[in-house]
């Protein structure tokens, strides 16, 4: 994966940027080589490379003062939230400044009134559900990651996750934001209705990759816990049919709160690693709704009627909060599970719903291309798929095999209608693919926007777009900062 070269001008000046930013921020910059190694790389490990340093700023006027730094030396920032990017979101430059909101973890304001919930950006996904739980609230989005990652990448990549069918992602929660540009301003965007006059800016900055400012608090809609759920499991034996009711399911108009799959690759591994007690089947659905007990009930009639026409292997109704934790532990385990069967890419196309049984048997058709194995878990009742790529880093040529299966996956998802990510973001992993889904002009107005932001193109500036695409505005980066050493 290609990276640009670091600016001589900024790694020239290292002493001196490490020490205007020790001043600035004692006890809390990291410069020793060994330590940074630490934040070389997130969970798109395959790439890596040392920072020239590391900032763990606590609050927002601290990061304003960071920025700012950067901003008079024209160095290159790049923000971290917990490191759980697939798509090496964070992944640094040689040259390039990381700023970690780690410390960033407090929570600013709870309103079960205004149904609303104000955190630092720091804060983990999951921790905001139990900051309002003891009210009877909690926060929709709920990525695989929840544990450990943080509500600032959630919105840099406008993260999902399993009931966000229902509930949609992180934009469809997400009401306001304080966010610090590169040249150190302070701006509030959004607000308790989560709308302002104007433009849409709030739309803007979520999804946008740290590319535009770094968001240094949140205010995020919570919602009321309902009064009940109930997962089913329905095993089949193909993907193809699994696929198909999906598509009937969302067809007949249910909306329940999730709809999970997994295929047999995914399924053994699960199974191994968290005995979760699956059917021995092609394909699992997980499907759950929610509401009052009439209301579950006759959703899961409903739901048994279509799944009955594609001839299930099993369906599975949970009876019990025990049978619905063990129905969902299979595919909560799904991510670290599949780590024993080798190293793997996880993907992240999003295709029209009725394209899954199509799209899904192309899978099939590029891994048996390929020679490498292929293990589908992802929600399906969105169509954000995740397919994992089964390869040996240290096999020679592996990676790069797998890369190329990766990329005619995700122009699969663009040919049937689809885009080439839904949560977990462009960063380097599909950089070069953007191409494949926008004409020159669509980039063209995209990085446009960048510009107003972030004039000078430090903030990210290696990610999201194609560098043969971003090279002249980096490049005029590059010799502003030659002509201010200068």
């Amino acid at each position: 994966m290609q990276m640009p070269v670091p600016d001589a001008a900024v790694m020239a000046q290292r002493q001196a940027i490490v020490a205007r930013l020790q001043t600035a921020l004692p006890g809390a910059v990291i410069d020793d080589p060994a330590e940074t190694r630490a934040y070389e790389c997130d969970a798109l490990s395959a790439y890596r490379c040392a920072p020239l340093a590391v900032v763990l700023p606590e609050t927002t006027a601290q990061v304003a003062q960071l920025l700012a730094i950067c901003h008079e030396m024209r160095v290159p920032v790049v923000p971290r939230g917990a490191g759980t990017s697939l798509a090496g979101g964070s992944m640094p430059t040689a040259d390039a400044v990381v700023i970690g909101l780690s410390r960033m973890t407090q929570v600013l304001e709870v309103s079960a009134q205004d149904r609303l919930i104000r955190v630092q950006a720091g804060r983990t996904n999951l921790s905001v559900s139990a900051a309002v739980e003891g009210i009877g609230f909690f926060y929709a989005p709920d990525p695989s990651s929840q544990l450990a990652c943080a509500i600032g990448g959630n919105i840099a990549m406008n993260s999902g996750g399993a009931h966000c069918l229902k509930y949609g992602v992180t934009t469809n929660n997400l009401l306001g934001v304080t966010m610090v540009l590169m040249d150190g301003s302070i701006v509030e965007l959004g607000g308790p209705m989560g709308e302002s006059g104007g433009l849409d800016l709030l739309g803007v900055i979520c999804g946008s990759e740290g590319q535009m400012g770094i968001v240094t608090e949140a205010t995020l809609r919570i919602l009321p816990r309902p009064a009940g759920a109930r997962p089913v499991l329905i095993g089949f034996d193909s993907s193809e049919t699994a696929g198909a009711c999906v598509a009937a399911i969302i067809r007949a108009g249910i909306i329940p709160v999730a709809i999970e799959f997994m295929d047999s690759p995914c399924i053994r591994a699960t199974e191994a690693h968290a005995h979760a007690g699956y059917p021995d089947a092609e394909a699992l659905l997980i499907v759950e709704v929610e509401g009052t007990a009439p209301e579950i009930d006759e959703q899961l009639s409903l739901i048994r009627d279509i799944a009955m026409r594609f001839n299930p292997v099993e369906f599975r109704e949970s009876r019990s909060e025990d049978e619905s934790r063990r129905i969902w532990l299979g595919r909560k385990s799904a991510f670290g599970a599949m780590g024993q069967m080798g190293d793997y890419i996880c993907l992240d196309g999003t295709i029209p719903v009725t394209a899954l049984p199509m799209v899904l048997a192309g899978i099939g058709d590029l891994s048996r291309q390929y020679g490498l194995a292929v293990a589908n878990v992802f929600h399906a009742g969105d169509g954000n798929m995740h397919p994992l790529i089964i390869y040996d880093a240290n096999a020679p040529g592996d990676l790069d095999r797998a890369e190329a299966l990766g990329a005619d996956i995700l122009r699969l998802c663009v040919e049937v209608g689809g885009c080439l990510t839904g949560e977990h973001g462009v960063g380097i992993e599909k950089r070069d693919l953007m191409s494949a889904q926008f004409d020159p002009p669509d980039l063209e107005a995209q990085m446009r926007v960048k510009d107003a932001f972030d004039p000078h193109w430090l903030l990210n500036a290696a990610k999201v777009f194609p560098l043969e695409v971003s090279a002249p505005r980096r490049d005029r980066r590059l010799n502003s900062t030659a002509s201010d050493a200068a």
